[in-house]
């Protein structure tokens, strides 16, 4: 590599959006939660723009919607372009998504919910929810009023479409969270609301059932804690789970979120319009963020 060529690299990274991100350090340090390090994740930052030369290219003509999502991922504090929180272009603009795992690890950091259990239920799966009755399908394990739902699946054979999903906390007493159900027609409608989600570089499009566990995951929010920051010394590893191996102790009835007694376990059963996500204003290059 030539001096020349050297030069040329060093100063595109000075005025492009890498500048853009440095410019705006202590902002973006600053909306982080106290277990992340700003050096660490401001690194992450800008080392995503320099392995996507899209990404980079749009950020370049739009860094205000790069700042955009790069707040939102700071607030959250989640690490930018991974599995928790996607960079990812759309037209002319950086979108900034939180992904399922990021969902359920802000449901872990609060340090109340001891299993989160997220899952897709498709056309040839036997699911049954029936609160407050005993059902036949459940195993013997399971004894009086149901208290979670029962799912099965054939894992290693065709489970055909996606039918619906649903997701629920187990708190650390061994109490469940109101379980959310979705069904496919909600399911289509966020989908729908999306925008560009019909696109080729749409997420629906690319990770569908990545989507699909962030859309359940997300509708549980309202039933059980969440937080940004880390309630443990040792942050546990979040993690997707299936129901209860067999002779898993039988959660017990009354779900509650926090201290308020929510009273009996009852299904969230959505149909209606999802809560749009509310994003923080732009930053304007040159200016305050």
């Amino acid at each position: 590599m030539t001096e020349n060529t050297i030069g040329n690299a060093v100063a595109v990274r000075d005025s492009g959006p890498e500048a853009v991100v440095q410019q705006y350090r202590e902002d973006l340090t600053g909306a982080l939660p106290s277990h992340v390090k700003g050096e660490v994740w401001m690194r992450l930052a800008t080392g995503a723009l320099r392995r996507d030369a899209n990404l980079r290219r749009i950020a370049s003509n739009n860094p205000g919607s790069l700042m955009n999502a790069l707040l939102e991922c700071a607030r959250l504090g989640h690490e930018p372009a991974s599995k928790s929180f996607y960079l990812v272009p759309f037209g002319n603009e950086i979108q900034g998504i939180e992904g399922y795992r990021g969902v359920v690890d802000r449901i872990y950091r609060a340090d109340k919910i001891k299993v989160v259990h997220v899952e897709i239920v498709y056309e040839n799966d036997v699911f049954v929810w029936m609160p407050g009755t005993v059902d036949t399908h459940q195993p013997p394990r399971w004894e009086g009023p149901q208290q979670v739902p029962y799912h099965h699946a054939d894992w290693f054979s065709d489970r055909g479409e996606v039918k619906g999903a649903f997701s629920y906390g187990v708190f650390h007493d061994g109490t469940a969270s109101r379980i959310v159900i979705l069904n496919r027609k909600y399911l289509d409608k966020v989908r729908k609301e999306s925008k560009g989600s019909e696109g080729p570089k749409s997420p629906w499009v690319k990770w569908y059932d990545q989507m699909v566990l962030k859309t359940a995951a997300h509708r549980l929010e309202p039933w059980v804690p969440t937080s940004t920051e880390w309630r443990k010394d040792e942050p546990p590893t979040a993690t997707v789970t299936q129901l209860p191996p067999a002779g898993a102790p039988q959660l017990s009835a009354g779900a509650r979120v926090e201290d308020d007694d929510e009273g009996p376990i009852e299904a969230e059963f959505v149909d209606d319009e999802p809560t749009s996500t509310q994003w923080p204003a732009a930053a304007q290059p040159g200016g305050a963020a």
